[in-house]
């Protein structure tokens, strides 16, 4: 928004300026745009609502995400977005783009005329469709309705619900609101192909002897999120013991707000993968994409390191 005065000085300098040729034209039809008042309205609401969807933006971007902010974010996201959809919100936001309207020099509408729609879209055009009810419900309401039926379609009542149980899993909340009971029936309910009735009971036993022992272990009791718990239970040799507890959070760690990296991953196939090279086997796949993925790694690694490692290994040739 702070750029928007230099741009549109610019623009009309060229829109201006006879040498330009044939960009004078194009520079006229963009000065056209963007001295209208739709511009402005449509250009305030994109920046309302980048500003609230940011945050919870960049946090599902980490490759590990701490689950219980990931909750909370989703939440703020959706009342922030229900707020300024609300009539308040509307009348604040008009404010606003009046008051840019005025310090830009853009031509505020008479909002009881009658909106005109151009191309297509005029076919569909509602009998006495005021300018008013275009700005309120046609763009702003339909957008920010647009933006919540996103967010509530991939935040659903199934992926709230794991997100919430699967939060008290986590040693450093302290193991707050944890129940084996609820987090069985959570498992009962949404992977039922995965663990058997009996393999359900000895998730119930093997959770209890969880708790007991991440709060006291000191290398347990910090852990902030699934993965990093998934880890030090692979690291300490204790995934053998609470095999079904691992089980679960392997399963819980896929979900794409606890990690992208699953997304990263069919994304890097699809470039590994290719037509041509689609005989590859299992462990070369994933070989390579482990080196995509976490190319970061690498960068701790010389070639050098790399041609100690093979000579380490017994070979047919020296390389």
């Amino acid at each position: 928004m702070e750029m928007f005065g230099v741009v549109y000085s610019i623009v009309q300098d060229i829109a201006a300026d006879r040498s330009m040729g044939s960009l004078r034209g194009d520079a006229d039809t963009c000065f056209s745009y963007m001295s209208s008042y739709e511009f402005v309205f449509t250009l305030c609401l994109m920046k309302e609502i980048f500003e609230i969807t940011e945050l919870l933006g960049q946090a599902l971007q980490k490759k590990s995400q701490d689950i219980v902010n990931a909750i909370r974010l989703v939440s703020s996201t959706k009342e922030c977005l229900q707020q300024l959809r609300s009539d308040d919100g509307y009348e604040e936001f008009i404010t606003m783009v009046v008051e840019f309207c005025g310090k830009h020099s853009v031509e505020i509408p008479n909002f009881e005329e009658i909106y005109i729609m151009r191309g297509g879209r005029a076919r569909n055009q509602p009998d006495q469709l005021t300018k008013e009810h275009y700005f309120r419900v046609e763009l702003f309401r339909a957008t920010l309705d647009t933006q919540l039926f996103e967010i509530n379609r991939r935040f659903n009542e199934k992926v709230m619900d794991l997100l919430s149980t699967s939060a008290t899993l986590i040693p450093r909340n302290k193991f707050r609101g944890f129940k084996a009971s609820d987090i069985c029936e959570m498992v009962k309910k949404y992977y039922p192909a995965d663990f058997t009735q009996q393999d359900i009971y000895g998730l119930q036993l093997q959770l209890k002897h969880f708790v007991s022992d991440a709060s006291k272990d000191e290398e347990l009791k910090n852990k902030s999120t699934l993965i990093s718990l998934c880890q030090c239970l692979v690291e300490t040799g204790r995934h053998a013991v609470f095999n079904l507890v691992e089980r679960l959070l392997r399963l819980l760690i896929t979900l794409p707000v606890s990690t992208a990296s699953a997304e990263r991953a069919f994304s890097s196939m699809k470039i590994i993968k290719t037509r041509l090279r689609n005989k590859m086997e299992d462990d070369y796949l994933a070989n390579s994409l482990l080196v995509n993925i976490e190319g970061e790694i690498l960068e701790t690694y010389s070639y050098e390191d790399v041609i100690e490692d093979f000579k380490k290994k017994n070979r047919k040739a020296d390389l």
